[in-house]
């Protein structure tokens, strides 16, 4: 059998008057949609229109969790209570979730945004607040994260489904992770190299870190960031040199 992938990315991060990527064209591209729950981005109608969107295209709702900052949406770590996140992801999870219901489906999967999907890499607490959280609302849902991460090791502990991911546009450390956004080449800007990149990651399971050194990697997702410029023809070259390769492209739900 050829290679299998699922390719997702950041939608309803809208807020009122200010949009924020098109998410109507990405849902024509992507095989899961990682969706704002209001926290980090996103607002009621936004919410309402993605899901149902997503639904209308047999995209599968994924809830994009995080820290409570608008303002800095989502990418600033906060040091709060284990109970207090705990509850604040059980808050966006029922939120998300009471729309796509409405739409005619359900949240499949939790994916933390920004600083939190960064923090609970190694940050032990702040990964079992995220656990517990999904595993209170529904220890079906599926967990996407950062291969190796404390997150992951926590959630398959807790028995739940874990799904490891890759980036298309974001630069590795040599140690695996994301380079932080605030340092420089933090984020692959050369269209081509996301697209080489993206095709050896999925077939070749190898990424080169920023220092040069390779990675080994085994993604079951794929992720193109959907505020970047120009992100949905990005998004569509990803996926079209994923099939030219041979690599079918579904959900991992």
């Amino acid at each position: 059998m050829g290679a299998e992938i699922d390719l997702n990315s950041d939608l309803g991060e809208g807020f009122g008057a200010w949009p924020l990527g098109d998410d109507e064209a990405l849902l024509d591209v992507v095989t899961s949609a990682n969706v704002a729950c209001g926290f980090h981005a996103g607002d009621p109608s936004v919410l309402r229109r993605v899901t149902e969107r997503a639904v209308e295209r047999g995209v599968v709702i994924g809830a994009q969790v995080g820290y409570r900052d608008l303002a800095g949406f989502g990418r600033r770590f906060i040091d709060m209570d284990p109970r207090e996140l705990t509850n604040d992801i059980i808050y966006q999870i029922g939120a998300l979730d009471g729309f796509a219901r409405i739409a005619g489906s359900s949240v499949r999967y939790v994916k933390p945004h920004g600083a939190l999907y960064n923090a609970v890499v190694t940050h032990a607490e702040q990964a079992a607040a995220v656990v517990e959280a999904i595993r209170s609302y529904d220890a079906e849902l599926a967990v996407l994260g950062l291969p190796g991460s404390e997150l992951l090791r926590q959630a398959e502990a807790a028995g739940l489904s874990v799904v490891p991911e890759a980036f298309a546009d974001r630069a590795y450390t040599a140690e695996g992770g994301l380079v932080p956004r605030r340092q420089p080449n933090a984020v692959v800007r050369d269209p081509d190299e996301v697209v080489r990149r993206s095709v050896r990651m999925v077939v070749e399971g190898l990424v080169e870190a920023i220092d040069g050194s390779g990675l080994t990697l085994s993604p079951r997702s794929l992720c193109v960031h959907g505020d970047t410029p120009g992100a949905v023809d990005l998004a569509r070259r990803v996926r079209k040199a994923l099939t030219d390769a041979g690599v079918s492209l579904r959900s991992f739900v």
